[in-house]
C-alpha cells in the first residue's frame, strides 16, 4: 500500500510516500479502505518528535482519523462487515495511522458516519468532533442561555465548538484571527465574535457578558486567552485540550480542566446523534492529495486554518 510515513523526525520534508505491507489484523480489529484522512496541529508535532506513548518504529504513518469502508474484519469482529462505510479516531494508533491506503484499528474505536455527511465530511470529523462535542458536554456542561466563549473558534475543534454550544441553546461568543477569521465563525453561528489576536479582547467579553463569562473552550493559550479568563465569573468553569499552551493559570473560584478526547461505541454513537442535531457543518479547508502531505503539513504550521485540511487517499 502507499502512506505517507517519516523515517526520523523532522521537518515537513521528512514526510514523503512510502510503499509498505498492509497491516495485519488482530480478532479484535478491523482493516479500512482509507478514503480520507484528517489533518492536524497534532500530527505535526508527532512528525516533529514529540511521541505520546513511547518512541515509534520506523517507518511511521501518520494520521490519527480518517473514513473510508471495511476491507476486512477480524474474527471477534460482530459490530461491522466488509463495504460497511465508516469513520474512526485512534491516537497513537499502534499499527500506524490514516495517511496510509489502508489501516487497521480496533474495532471499539470505529463508528458508522452520520447519513447527512459525505465520506470527506467523515473524514474530517472524528478527532475535531469528538474533541469538540466533549468539551462542550462533559468538561464544561455548557447550559441554556449561558455565555460561552470559543477561543480559537476558526480551527477544527473551535468551527464545530460553536455549533454544539449553539446546540446546547448558549450564548457563543467566538475568537478568531483577522476580518476574515471574524466573518467565518459568524457564518457558523457565533452570537457575536471578536479578533483573537488583535482585537480589544476585554472590551468584547465585557459588552458580551457584563455580568461575566459562564464558561470558555480555550484552543489557544496565551495573554489573549488570559484577558478572556479574567472575565469568567465565579464559579465558571474553562476548558481547554492537552496541548494547548501555554495552558491558562488557575484563579480562585474558577475550575480550569485539560482533557484528551476519548474514542468509543458510546461517543461515536453520541457525536453522531449530535451532528444530526446541530445539522452540523464540517468546514473543509483544503483537500490535498496524499502525495502532498508535506505541504498539508506546511498549511498546518503556518496556521490561519478555517477548519479541517484533509488528505484524498481515494477518490
Amino acid at each position: 500500500m502507499r502512506a505517507a510515513a517519516i523515517d526520523r523526525p523532522g521537518g515537513p520534508r521528512v514526510l514523503k510516500i512510502h510503499i509498505l505491507p498492509v497491516p495485519d489484523l488482530d480478532e479484535n480489529e478491523v482493516l479500512i479502505a482509507v478514503h480520507t484522512a484528517g489533518v492536524g496541529s497534532w500530527d505535526a508535532d508527532i512528525r516533529g518528535g514529540w511521541y505520546p506513548d513511547g518512541k515509534p518504529r520506523f517507518p511511521f504513518v501518520l494520521g490519527t482519523d480518517g473514513s473510508g469502508r471495511i476491507a476486512a474484519v477480524g474474527s471477534r469482529v460482530r459490530r461491522f462487515a466488509v463495504g460497511d462505510t465508516v469513520y474512526s479516531y485512534s491516537f497513537a494508533n499502534p499499527k500506524g495511522g490514516f495517511y496510509a491506503e489502508y489501516v487497521a484499528v480496533p474495532a471499539n474505536r470505529v463508528g458508522w458516519p452520520p447519513d447527512r455527511l459525505t465520506l470527506r465530511q467523515a473524514g474530517a470529523l472524528p478527532t475535531t468532533g469528538l474533541t469538540a462535542l466533549q468539551g462542550i458536554d462533559d468538561v464544561l456542561h455548557v447550559r441554556r442561555g449561558e455565555s460561552v466563549v470559543i477561543h480559537g473558534a476558526a480551527g477544527g475543534v473551535g468551527s464545530l465548538a460553536v455549533q454544539f454550544a449553539r446546540m446546547c441553546g448558549a450564548r457563543v461568543l467566538a475568537t478568531a484571527p483577522g476580518r476574515d477569521g471574524v466573518a467565518f465563525v459568524r457564518r457558523l453561528g457565533a452570537d457575536a465574535a471578536a479578533d483573537g489576536r488583535h482585537g480589544n479582547l476585554s472590551a468584547a467579553v465585557e459588552e458580551f457578558a457584563p455580568k461575566g463569562l459562564d464558561a470558555v473552550l480555550a484552543l489557544a493559550g496565551g495573554r489573549p486567552l488570559e484577558q478572556i479568563v479574567e472575565a469568567v465569573r465565579r464559579r465558571g468553569r474553562v476548558a481547554y485540550p492537552n496541548g494547548v499552551e501555554p495552558a491558562p493559570r488557575k484563579r480562585r473560584g474558577i475550575t480550569i480542566e485539560s482533557y484528551d478526547a476519548a474514542s468509543g461505541v458510546r461517543e461515536f454513537d453520541r457525536l453522531g446523534r449530535a451532528v444530526e442535531a446541530a445539522r452540523l457543518r464540517v468546514p473543509i479547508a483544503a483537500v490535498v492529495d496524499l502525495a502532498d502531505a508535506a505541504d498539508a503539513h506546511r498549511r498546518v504550521e503556518a496556521g490561519h486554518v478555517r477548519g479541517k485540511i484533509v488528505l484524498r487517499i481515494k477518490g
